[in-house]
């Protein structure tokens, strides 16, 4: 059997931590990701160091995946990293439960982790997440919050940001 394990370098109670288990279990089964994963809950500094030394961006960010190398026929997984700063703030911006946003991320993450790129396959991946955040009932995708304020004019972005819930 296959597991998903969220390490949390930033406090969280223990329901969460129960709760995000198990969503990080089925997000895993419904992105089709076979193989163990692996989940770090951590602050900006973290993020930030890791998307320097893997993407060459020196800035933080609320989600990476990495991928673990398999060969065809091999059971696949790999790791997550998710800013518990950045999902704070969103989940405040967007008003709803931290949790919530921490389950947006990892599923995210779990799509990517399975092979889904939204920078560079069509909206594949926009239309899978926003079929399975439905089903999962979670609040508004990274992609469709990302193309919203994307299309959004910089006064009215800014005020997204200012709102509060």
């Amino acid at each position: 059997m296959f597991s998903s394990v969220i390490i949390f370098e930033k406090p969280a109670d223990s329901a969460v931590k129960t709760e995000l288990t198990r969503f990080a279990r089925r997000a895993r089964q419904l992105a089709g990701l076979s193989g163990d994963v692996a989940i770090l809950i951590t602050g900006n500094r973290q993020l930030r160091s890791l998307n320097r030394r893997f993407r060459h961006k020196d800035k933080a960010t609320d989600v990476l995946s990495f991928p673990r190398a398999s060969e065809p026929g091999e059971e696949s997984g790999g790791d997550i990293a998710i800013s518990a700063d950045i999902a704070e703030e969103n989940a405040e911006r967007y008003g709803h439960k931290i949790v919530d946003e921490l389950k947006i991320l990892v599923l995210h993450g779990m799509l990517h982790l399975a092979g889904h790129d939204h920078e560079a396959d069509n909206g594949e991946m926009a239309a899978l997440e926003l079929t399975l955040r439905a089903r999962l009932k979670l609040p508004a995708s990274l992609i469709d919050r990302a193309s919203t304020n994307e299309n959004a004019s910089p006064a009215s972005r800014n005020k997204a940001r200012r709102r509060k819930p």
